[in-house]
């Protein structure tokens, strides 16, 4: 802990922050520090960590100080960590928390996960050492005073002149992909048009129409745009797949993972869900999820985890668990009633139905439209006839 160093937190000029993580305690050595669990950050130039009370106790060490690093996993009652052997420190070295350490070597204990990808981050650095090939354009110092001062104001220009250029670039990455939008467009118009691609040409046509004139606003800055035109291209956008998925690589992991991960989901199954009755199984969840995700799938556990936190967060969805065991997710203004009369009419109209019967009537899986009739039948307006030829219900006349 010796080789720690008190610092502002501040990034400096040429240095970049590559992960972080919340739930981290220091050891030094195999005994805990004298400090509260904390926000570690890993950047291309320095270890830092963070107190998540106290934000102004802040302590950073040099990446070059380390010589290597190794997995300890997780026990009954113990937590993941990272064991990071050290050099000795140096004799220059700037004030920190701790001026001697008995041993030369200190954990990262990781109580809300999160181990594995920053595990993974820092072996990328220690790997490719940009700290040696972008040197910082200013020492780190924690000195009072104008040194103190002007470093900060080094922190903050930097980090305003990269947000500036990543602005420019993300416009200019949005401007050349209207523009190959266009170029497609183009090839597809001097192929056949087959009946069966005409409604994906429309679209195509109307979503290169707007993407044109998005772009010549964004290159020009000629006024703002419209609501309309936002809406639509949202819309475009959606069917295409989620632009910018909830990744345990973006957000960490444990609960604040699983808390954006739902709340994402909610804004995308809204739909789809109104579309199909307000319920879906879980499984339908987990392919239309993955399926718009694209290459970054989700796990069965993480999905069943976020959906349990729909009503936590009073969002519009919630997980429902039938007696049977059945998973699905349903909009919170489902009326259940509603259900149950609607099985009720189609039994009665059509004198017994099946589950298999049932679900094409109206467009559902059979599993769905199993659980509807046991709900039917649970609250006494339907009865079951089990036989050879299978389940089949029928009105309750009793």
């Amino acid at each position: 802990m010796d080789r720690f160093m008190w610092t502002n937190g501040l990034l400096e000029m040429n240095e970049t922050l590559v992960i972080q993580q919340r739930g981290v305690r220091l050891y030094d050595g195999d005994e805990k520090a004298k400090l509260d669990v904390g926000v570690v950050l890993l950047s291309t130039h320095r270890l830092l960590w963070r107190d998540q009370k106290n934000h102004e106790c802040c302590i950073c060490m040099p990446l070059s100080q380390i010589i290597f690093f190794e997995e300890q996993a997780a026990g009954i009652g113990k937590s993941a960590k990272i064991v990071i052997h050290l050099h000795p420190a140096p004799a220059n070295k700037e004030p920190g928390p701790f001026q001697q350490s008995k041993f030369s070597y200190i954990k990262l204990s990781f109580k809300e996960h999160g181990q594995i990808e920053f595990y993974r981050r820092l072996m990328e650095e220690m790997t490719q050492k940009r700290w040696e090939n972008t040197p910082v354009s200013q020492p780190i110092s924690t000195t009072a005073g104008l040194k103190a001062g002007r470093t900060r104001a080094v922190g903050i220009v930097g980090i305003e002149r990269k947000l500036e250029e990543k602005r420019k670039e993300t416009d200019k990455n949005i401007s050349e992909a209207f523009e190959d939008l266009s170029k497609l467009m183009e090839k597809v118009s001097t192929l056949s048009s087959p009946s069966i691609l005409l409604t994906s040409v429309t679209t195509a046509k109307e979503m290169v129409e707007l993407s044109k004139s998005i772009a010549s606003k964004i290159k020009d800055k000629q006024g703002d745009i419209t609501e309309d035109e936002t809406i639509r291209f949202k819309s475009y956008l959606l069917s295409m797949g989620i632009a910018d998925p909830v990744t345990r690589e973006t957000h960490g992991s444990g609960t604040h993972y699983h808390m954006q991960l739902a709340r994402q989901l909610g804004d995308m199954l809204q739909a789809p869900l109104e579309e199909r009755g307000g319920m879906m199984a879980l499984t339908e969840v987990y392919c239309l999820v993955n399926r718009a995700r694209g290459m970054e799938l989700l796990s069965p556990e993480d999905l069943v985890n976020a959906c349990k936190m729909f009503e936590s967060l009073k969002l519009p969805l919630r997980l429902r668990v039938f007696d049977s065991g059945v998973m699905v997710v349903q909009l919170q203004s489902h009326n259940e009633e509603e259900m149950i009369a609607s099985a009720l009419d189609n039994v009665s109209e059509k004198g017994s139905l099946t589950a298999e019967e049932f679900a094409k009537l109206l467009g559902l899986s059979v599993l769905l439209a199993k659980e509807r009739l046991l709900l039917a039948e649970k609250m006494g307006h339907l009865c079951r006839d089990d036989s050879v030829e299978g389940l089949r219900f029928y009105p309750n006349l009793f």
